[in-house]
């Protein structure tokens, strides 16, 4: 197997797979009445949708103006700012012990928003940084087939075990943590093998800028949802 081959395989079964194991382990931490406090208090939600969907493309777009970028660079600061959480998302919240129902209940709205806003705003960005003769298209049914599969269906299933078979539940959570550390540190490794050539060429150049938007993103969730008055797992989550 060369390498081409390895990278496939990574990127469309391993880590897929992966994901699917760690939504399913996030879901044996949760129960229906967690999402009904979440609807129940849409503060919450209303605040870290806010600050994902308006702010944070607003913060990046300022930044890949002000910074010292190649147009391609700049382009990858927006699409990174568009997107939406995801299900590595919902893995961060769950290992800072923050509100996981809150997190995933961001995500599945953020990511159908952003199935249309994303075409729409990238377009713009596109032609903004490169210039016209730029084009852009999202595979809308592939993006929410693969939101349903990668985050609902494992999630809910996890939820089934919690509600059927809780000691079992709860006996493995702690396996779910440690694997998601595990995955990350290899994704990490493997990504960075992937593009070694160009990594040291890539982290000069959008070290610093990256550095600025997660510093100043992740400390307007934390004091927007501080001054709004959520509890501390809201705002780890939020964050």
């Amino acid at each position: 197997m060369d390498g081409l081959e390895i990278v496939t395989l990574v990127n469309s079964v391993i880590i897929p797979i992966c994901l699917f194991l760690i939504m399913m382990g996030m879901g044996l931490t949760l129960v229906a009445n967690d999402f009904k406090r979440v609807l129940t208090y849409p503060k919450a939600v209303g605040i870290g949708l806010t600050n994902q969907l308006l702010l944070l493309p607003l913060i990046g777009f300022a930044l890949a103006n002000i910074m010292p970028l190649e147009p391609e660079y700049a382009v990858g600061v927006m699409l990174l700012v568009l997107c939406p959480g995801g299900t590595t998302s919902n893995l961060f919240t769950y290992l800072a012990k923050g509100d996981v129902a809150l997190s995933v209940t961001m995500t599945a709205i953020a990511s159908v928003i952003t199935v249309f806003s994303i075409p729409v705003v990238l377009s713009f960005s596109l032609i903004y940084f490169m210039g016209a003769g730029s084009a852009f298209e999202l595979p809308v049914l592939k993006t929410v087939l693969t939101l349903v599969v990668l985050t609902i269906v494992p999630i809910s299933l996890g939820m089934l075990i919690k509600r059927y078979a809780p000691r079992i539940a709860d006996n493995s959570q702690v396996y779910v943590s440690r694997f998601g550390v595990i995955f990350l540190t290899f994704l990490v490794v493997f990504l960075s093998y992937v593009q070694r050539d160009i990594l040291v060429e890539a982290l000069l150049a959008t070290g610093p800028v990256s550095l600025l938007l997660n510093l100043s993103t992740m400390a307007l969730g934390y004091y927007s949802s501080k001054w709004f008055g959520l509890n501390l797992a809201q705002r780890t989550s939020v964050t």
